[in-house]
């Protein structure tokens, strides 16, 4: 049982980097606004195209943004939970416990 956690552990290890490198994508304003997270839930970028861009509406290019965040992260914990589920799979244990 120690040596199974130990492989645990170290499979585990692996996810959290492999994580990093996976890339997700948010958008809205019908891709007007999009922005990039990594699987540790961090953003990566936003981009807003121009025309997105109206000075007397500064309150919908804020609600966009948002939302495009959100979208990524998001999309960003689903495949985290994705990548940890396989590994709680194979031993029993049930998703969401680790």
């Amino acid at each position: 049982m120690l040596r199974q956690l130990q492989e645990m552990q170290e499979k585990m290890a692996r996810i959290q980097e492999d994580l990093g490198l996976k890339e997700v994508e948010g958008t809205s304003g019908g891709g007007v606004v999009r922005v990039r997270a990594n699987g540790h839930q961090k953003i990566l970028s936003v981009e807003i195209s121009p025309d997105a861009v109206d000075p007397q509406d500064v309150e919908l290019l804020q609600d966009m943004v948002l939302a495009a965040v959100n979208e990524a992260l998001d999309r960003s914990r689903e495949v985290a939970a994705n990548e940890l589920g396989q590994l709680t799979a194979g031993i029993g244990l049930p998703p969401g416990l680790i």
